[in-house]
């Protein structure tokens, strides 16, 4: 017979097309198994114990910048006007900060309407009062 693919019984032979979704479902089956192996132990977080603590504990300090050029140390003003581009009085708070405990943080957190330019100068004076531990919030 023309056209025929397999013998006269009905005999088809090997069948790939089903064979491939087998091993589609099974490699789909692994994945997402594989997914929930996830092990949490990578997160080393002191848990709070009954002990009492040898390390003092950090209090950070804050630098606000407002948008008309005025810095606070915690709520207190410590820059002058615009044009006070050294920030004697923050730099002298700083610096004697840094010489207490050198590692206490030090958060900078200008509004968003603050000058670049202010920001700028906060960081020199952080600079020239050797603060280890910087960052914006």
């Amino acid at each position: 017979m023309g056209g025929s693919v397999g013998e006269a019984d009905g005999d088809f032979g090997f069948q790939i097309a089903p064979m491939v979704d087998v091993v589609f479902v099974l490699l789909l089956f692994f994945m997402a198994c594989a997914g929930q192996n996830i092990t949490e132990g990578f997160l080393k977080i002191a848990l709070p114990s009954g002990a009492e603590s040898t390390s003092a504990v950090k209090v950070p300090i804050v630098i606000d910048i407002d948008p008309s050029a005025n810095v606070s140390v915690n709520k207190e003003p410590k820059g002058g006007g615009k044009n006070d581009h050294d920030l004697a009085e923050l730099t002298e708070y700083l610096t004697r900060a840094m010489e207490s405990s050198p590692e206490d943080p030090v958060i900078v957190r200008p509004s968003m309407d603050a000058l670049h330019e202010r920001v700028i100068d906060v960081l020199n004076s952080c600079r020239k009062a050797r603060v280890k531990n910087l960052s914006f919030g």
